[in-house]
């Protein structure tokens, strides 16, 4: 059975298609040539309609083409023969038109304009001395392998280590397509009980580490006037050989309006480093525009798969059930080996479809 657009629909791929034609309009206009941000929003804009207007194309053209077979298989003076095979074209284009349709409502739903984004991760030790900066490691390693098992490129952009093999703070930039969208549930409280390894009695230790995923900015997004930072240099410390502890390679960024400081030190360059926290800085301070705009959320997304908020405890890590449990959405897998060498799409998934329920 042939499965129609409904009007709404249409008149939305139509108004999809003014727009096109509106924005092309917009990047041949001499004064938006004339400025190179507006120009590279506007040229971001019109890509993003690309999917949309190809499916809409192809709709019209089977559209077409499944009346044209229609006509043919009811045509009472065509050779029966003929009017075997129209039918049998009309069903397979009727089948594909079920597809498109569904194809075409997804994509006009509402979506995040940030969906697309590459990210930072943030993760910071919490409560529990060296098992949380321990677990800060693993959970570094964590999210390191579960990007390259979806083949998302992962750069480091800033590491705080401790004497013990673990990590005050860590942060990482993940990039690639679909990334946002399955690691933003991540943020809040991720607590792990466990033995630490200096717990002579074999006692559970339960220690905090904090993570925060955060859209990456573009220069587009947030215009940071020069005159608003302090820049200060120093020498970098931890590991990292003698030319990185004793140049003044790292760098701490200052925000004064807002007092959002961010520091690098991983890299030998200081140029380097200074770009570095200059994304990492430009990415929080959307996050705070973000979260203005959006303070007033629904309780009942509240309720499933919670604000992201960093206070929240999201997730408890309990070695010695070979135990994991996300508490928004009351999921415990005993796999904890697995989910540690970043096979958590059971979780990510399920909380992706909790959050796109609500």
């Amino acid at each position: 059975m042939f499965i129609e657009l409904e009007s709404a629909y249409i008149e939305k791929l139509e108004e999809v298609t003014q727009k096109c034609e509106t924005l092309n309009q917009q990047l041949s206009d001499p004064a938006i040539l004339s400025d190179p941000k507006e120009q590279i929003r506007i040229a971001k804009e019109r890509a993003e309609l690309d999917e949309t207007l190809e499916l809409y194309e192809v709709y019209k053209t089977l559209v077409k083409e499944i009346s044209e077979a229609d006509e043919l298989r009811q045509d009472k003076n065509s050779d029966p023969e003929f009017q075997e095979l129209a039918e049998l074209e009309w069903i397979e284009l009727s089948e594909k038109s079920q597809k498109l349709s569904d194809a075409i409502k997804s994509i006009l739903r509402p979506k995040n304009p940030y969906e697309d984004r590459n990210l930072f991760i943030e993760v910071r030790a919490g409560t529990g001395g060296d098992e949380a900066a321990l677990f800060v490691g693993d959970l570094m390693r964590m999210y390191t392998k579960y990007a390259e098992l979806h083949r998302w490129k992962v750069e480091m952009i800033n590491s705080s280590e401790t004497g013990i093999g673990g990590f005050k703070e860590v942060t990482l930039s993940v990039s690639g397509k679909g990334a946002y969208r399955h690691l933003k549930y991540e943020s809040g409280v991720h607590r792990v009980q466990r033995v630490p390894k200096t717990e002579s009695s074999g006692r559970i230790h339960t220690s905090t580490v904090t993570v925060a995923v955060i859209i990456e900015a573009e220069e587009v997004d947030i215009e940071i006037k020069q005159g608003d930072l302090r820049i200060d240099t120093y020498c970098a410390s931890g590991p990292g050989g003698q030319g990185v502890n004793t140049t003044y390679s790292a760098v701490r960024i200052t925000h004064l309006p807002t007092g959002e400081v961010v520091t690098c030190q991983d890299e030998r360059s200081q140029i380097k480093n200074k770009a570095r926290a200059m994304r990492v800085l430009r990415s929080r301070l959307l996050e705070v525009e973000l979260a203005r705009q959006e303070q007033v959320i629904a309780d009942d997304r509240r309720s499933k798969v919670g604000t992201g908020g960093r206070s929240e405890k999201i997730r408890t890590y309990n070695f010695k059930e070979n135990r994991v449990t996300d508490h928004r959405i009351n999921l415990s897998l005993y796999q904890l080996e697995k989910i540690l060498e970043g096979e958590i799409d059971p979780l990510i998934e399920g909380l992706v479809a909790e959050g796109e329920m609500v």
